[in-house]
């Protein structure tokens, strides 16, 4: 063999694989010599707001995937002190080169001029936008007007109904089916689960007020474009009525006025019996639970919903990944997106709990097969119904959900009448996005 000819053959065989890798990546073949554009050692650091993601699931999802694939690239996570504002942490002079995050928390990166529009990288590397699941990107393009992308969904963040069987057990009470429950259902569940025991108050269920019941319908709790509040809807005074019956479950309130069980009643307390909650918020912290030698008897149902849209779950979060406007290393940035957002990737993050984002069912097939604390789980129920598309946001919304919250603490402690508590959290609401208006 001539020297050309082995140079060519040995050229040939370097660019066989990144052209495979870019594929899979979701990158055009064309564009796969773009990706390899440095191999300079670069650190990027990544900012996590508003969604629940360990370090566990850090290290395992990005870092090491990222780094396996570009060995060059390494990434850091920021972890500024829970009270930090992401107003505070930017103007510090740290500035990340990677945002995770909920898609309802864009609009406040997008007033602090924090994020990219990744429109120009998803065309100079031709990412396969055509991969991702549409009710996840279709959630990300409502929310620009002028066709801006902020950013990519990283995992599909779904609905579930965590029980935990001690309870159950305790109280002779079967566990919840395999099938979907109405929510009536679920509540008449939950009158047999709360009672006191051995001077200890069990909680049937907290589905969190009229904002977990609206997340069933997918509700925007002010027009999207007026910024009104859409809170004396029909849907919207359904969410108040069970959120009443919820409360009115003889035993809910506790002592001291207690009317709000979360994550640590479930997981640490264990007197919560039922908890509908997003896959994040509970599976990875389980995780970590359980590694620090503390194990909970619990299962996963399939998460209710109201008896006229059974075969609908709840609205999807979507957790993305976002390219910081400050960022001194963009392209690097979007590559390490791409990259996560690979079959390849993806499939470790499905292995490891968290449902991903791509159009691949086999990789759902997979779900949780590498977490520990999902070993004998009753994963399919996971899927069990369409995930609804995250309702369309206003960019005050998330400034103007503490009302309902409000008027929700009224309802159950002060005894308020339902149309009193909506006229008030809708007069409020409507006064804030006037104030947050006129502020801007």
């Amino acid at each position: 063999m001539t020297s050309k000819a082995a140079y060519a053959l040995a050229s040939l065989l370097l660019l066989l694989p990144l052209g495979a890798c870019a594929k899979q990546n979701g990158l055009d073949n064309d564009a796969a010599g773009e990706t390899a554009a440095s191999a300079q050692p670069v650190k990027l650091l990544i900012y996590s707001y508003g969604a629940t993601f360990t370090n566990t699931e850090f290290k395992t999802l990005i870092a090491d995937p990222v780094n396996k694939k570009y060995p060059h690239i390494t990434i850091e996570r920021i972890e500024p002190p829970a009270t930090a504002t992401p107003e505070e942490l930017f103007s510090s002079g740290t500035v990340p080169d990677l945002i995770f995050s909920t898609s309802t928390s864009y609009y406040r990166f997008i007033r602090m001029g924090a994020i990219e529009d990744l429109r120009p990288w998803i065309q100079k590397y031709r990412f396969d936008e055509s991969r991702l699941k549409p009710f996840l990107y279709d959630a990300v393009r409502q929310i620009a007007d002028n066709g801006a992308i902020y950013g990519i969904p990283f995992n599909s963040n779904q609905h579930i109904l965590y029980y935990n069987k001690d309870i159950f057990d305790k109280f002779g009470v079967p566990y919840p089916p395999d099938r979907q429950m109405t929510w009536d259902e679920t509540l008449d569940l939950a009158r047999r689960l709360t009672r006191t025991d051995g001077g200890v108050s069990y909680i049937g269920i907290d589905v969190q007020g009229p904002l977990g019941f609206a997340r069933s319908l997918a509700l925007s709790v002010i027009d999207p474009k007026t910024g009104k509040s859409l809170l004396d809807s029909p849907d919207w005074v359904r969410t108040f009525n069970y959120s009443k019956k919820n409360a009115e479950i003889p035993g809910f309130v506790g002592k001291n006025n207690t009317y709000n069980y979360d994550r640590d009643q479930f997981m640490k307390d264990r007197i919560l019996a039922m908890r509908p909650a997003w896959l994040a918020n509970m599976v990875g912290p389980m995780e970590e639970l359980r590694q620090m030698g503390i194990e909970v008897n619990w299962d996963i149902a399939p998460i209710p919903q109201f008896a006229d849209r059974l075969g609908e779950t709840r609205e999807a979060q979507v957790h993305s990944l976002s390219v910081s406007s400050g960022s001194k290393h963009k392209d690097e940035a979007f590559q390490a997106i791409a990259h996560i957002l690979s079959d390849e990737t993806q499939r470790i993050l499905s292995r490891n709990g968290r449902v991903p984002a791509i159009v691949k069912p086999e990789l759902e097939r997979e779900f949780g097969a590498d977490i520990p604390v999902l070993k004998g789980k009753k994963v399919q129920n996971v899927f069990v119904g369409q995930p609804l598309k995250t309702h369309e946001t206003n960019e005050y919304e998330n400034d103007i959900t503490k009302f309902v919250t409000d008027a929700y603490k009224d309802m159950v402690l002060n005894n308020t009448d339902i149309n009193t508590a909506i006229r008030k959290a809708s007069e409020n609401i409507d006064k804030e996005v006037e104030r947050l208006r006129k502020n801007q």
